[in-house]
């Protein structure tokens, strides 16, 4: 009897808490939608924050909850945001893949400095102390700050003490962009491979003092460009990529070689049979003696002076001419 009546009191006890506990998850029991599981699964779980939220978990439960877009995922891409939709049963529109670009190219070898800069390798301390050392106060620190902030080993600082992207790499989320204090990354739509490799404001002989590949305003990017694709603003172009424009030209007449182009071998235009001799392509070609040949007779391209630009094409009227060749990459 000693034995029999705590054994009683402590089951009943036991069995009290266990009824309620039972209760209590019935009546607590938060209900977790299992497409945000499954969505999380097919996520690069980067946790990058590139789409707005904290965390991969956090937009796959925003996605469920219809509070961001399947297309959200920026490192993603297509692949991603297609799973997305066929979980939750919707179509979506794909935005166009982007990438960062770094709007300076002016490194140890052309860009001037007034100190030498010893103290931590982050290009925030540097703009604290002096604005950095070099003397285009709107040059690449080369520190690395954006190369930090990287969650895809996107970007390095090459031999020239410049930061790089490797478009291979990129994912467009932006990160670097809002990590640089200096505000010379931006992103450009992925299939434009040519961008301005400058942020300095000065103009002219100023700009040559200490920079040899700054832009000077010179405003012949913009005169080459005859569609409007480039302005000037506060004396730096700015290319307009919604256009049907590739920026070759612009690049090639750019006496300051402040364009920056990711296509290392572009294709070279050719001349076929069709060819009447009219000069139309001759007339409207921007590099002098690219194009030779009698008038009434068969053109012929020089390779070796050809740049790619492909105005050529649409003045030919009988369509004799075309692109030879793929374009490359540089790696």
């Amino acid at each position: 009897m000693e034995i029999t009546l705590p054994v009683l009191i402590v089951g009943s006890v036991g069995l009290f808490f266990g009824i309620g506990l039972a209760i209590a998850s019935k009546k607590l029991h938060v209900f977790t939608d299992p497409r945000i599981s499954e969505i999380l699964n097919i996520l690069p779980n980067a946790n990058c924050g590139a789409c707005g939220y904290p965390g991969c978990s956090g937009f796959a439960k925003a996605v469920v909850e219809g509070k961001a877009e399947p297309t959200g995922c920026i490192p993603g891409g297509s692949k991603v945001a297609n799973a997305i939709a066929d979980i939750l049963g919707v179509t979506t529109l794909l935005n166009e893949p982007m990438m960062a670009v770094v709007h300076c190219k002016g490194g140890k070898n052309e860009a001037l400095e007034y100190s030498d800069y010893d103290g931590i390798t982050d290009c925030n301390a540097a703009v604290l102390i002096g604005n950095g050392p070099k003397i285009c106060q709107s040059g690449c620190l080369g520190l690395g700050t954006c190369v930090n902030a990287c969650p895809f080993n996107a970007i390095f600082i090459n031999n020239n003490g410049i930061a790089e992207v490797d478009p291979k790499k990129c994912t467009g989320c932006g990160k670097c962009v809002k990590a640089c204090p200096r505000n010379i990354i931006s992103l450009i739509p992925k299939v434009h491979k040519i961008f301005v490799a400058c942020s300095n404001h000065d103009r002219g002989a100023k700009v040559k003092k200490y920079c040899s590949v700054g832009c000077t305003a010179c405003t012949l990017c913009v005169k080459a460009t005859p569609s409007g694709a480039i302005s000037m603003e506060n004396n730096l172009p700015v290319l307009d990529y919604s256009r049907e424009e590739n920026f070759i030209t612009a690049a090639y007449k750019c006496p300051s070689n402040c364009f920056s182009d990711l296509v290392k071998f572009r294709p070279k235009a050719n001349i076929d049979t069709k060819c009447d001799g009219c000069g139309e392509c001759v007339a409207v070609c921007p590099v002098k003696d690219a194009i030779e040949g009698e008038k009434g007779t068969r053109h012929v391209i020089k390779k070796d002076r050809c740049i790619g630009c492909g105005i050529c094409l649409n003045s030919c009227h009988v369509h004799a001419i075309s692109l030879w060749g793929a374009g490359s990459v540089k790696s």
